[in-house]
């Protein structure tokens, strides 16, 4: 006999304390379920359940034993579910969160081919600047820039981003250019507040020597855009990507702080809760960003 069917048999039997309502919830005879626990007990030499007439217990072996197949029946099941989920087409409602900044410059302007493609799918992003809590906040996923932060949830790398410090040519006419790391303690610093990494700004040297420079700015903001806005108007340096600044760079609005000094690299990731299996709208998006990402190649204009 199946060893399957002979677990799910037994465990049934002792879920529901009896044969009559096991064949009930297995959708066959009184007759079935004890063929098939009989056999389980043949073929492992023991005795799993105390038969009375009134009622049905399993014996000590036979409660070790449920334990560990009760186990295996709940592995088959998601082995099942896995299969059909991979098999169905993507659908439902999608919840995104993302960084308000990426979201609006990167994200959004693809949303709609990926809507085209998938429309079965609901999308709702949220737009924030804070790190969310997946699982007890109700996201399927988050898009995170930058260094992860120690934890049980799954990533995929979707692609990169260059980071730079910048300012307005009105600041370097004014308080002067440093022209090396240690001379940012004698400038104006604006602080991005929803980094991971804290009042820390992790530089390369042109040695290739690693340094972390805490920053102490005059101001902090939750928002790359508005922190953009302050490097313009010349209230001081500020650390951003190159999605943010690379317009305003390109117009002369902001400059490399010091140009001698190698770029920095962050990565951009697709995070998403743990499991055995993504369920299929996760994955679609995620696919979908990956290729979407490796098109246009590294954020780093």
């Amino acid at each position: 006999m199946d060893r399957l069917t002979e677990m799910e048999a037994f465990a049934t039997v002792v879920d529901q304390g009896g044969f009559t309502d096991a064949a009930k919830k297995m959708g066959i005879s009184k007759s079935a379920v004890s063929k098939h626990v009989s056999s389980l007990e043949a073929r492992l030499g023991a005795r799993l359940l105390n038969r009375t007439t009134r009622r049905v217990s399993p014996t000590e072996i036979g409660l070790a034993y449920y334990d560990r197949a009760r186990r295996v029946l709940n592995d088959a099941g998601e082995a099942d579910a896995l299969v059909t989920s991979m098999q169905s087409a993507p659908s439902g409602i999608l919840r995104i969160s993302v960084a308000t900044d990426f979201g609006v410059n990167h994200l959004s302007p693809v949303l709609g081919r990926f809507l085209q493609e998938y429309p079965d799918i609901t999308v709702n992003m949220v737009l924030n600047n804070r790190y969310v809590e997946l699982i007890s906040e109700g996201f399927d996923m988050a898009i995170r820039i930058g260094e992860l932060e120690d934890s049980s949830l799954r990533a995929r790398k979707l692609t990169e981003t260059a980071q730079r410090m910048i300012a307005a040519p009105s600041y370097f006419e004014k308080y002067g250019r440093p022209t090396k790391i240690d001379d940012l303690n004698e400038h104006k610093l604006l602080h991005y507040s929803s980094q991971a990494s804290g009042n820390v700004w992790k530089l390369t040297a042109p040695s290739g020597e690693k340094r972390q420079i805490r920053t102490a700015g005059w101001l902090s903001v939750n928002d790359g855009q508005s922190l953009l806005n302050a490097a313009i108007a010349g209230l001081g340096i500020a650390y951003l990507p190159s999605f943010l600044y690379h317009e305003a760079m390109k117009q002369g609005l902001v400059e490399d702080a010091i140009p001698d000094l190698p770029t920095e690299m962050q990565g951009i990731y697709a995070v998403y809760p743990p499991g055995r299996f993504t369920q299929p709208k996760v994955r679609a998006f995620i696919d979908f960003l990956v290729e979407a990402f490796q098109n246009k190649g590294p954020l780093n204009w």
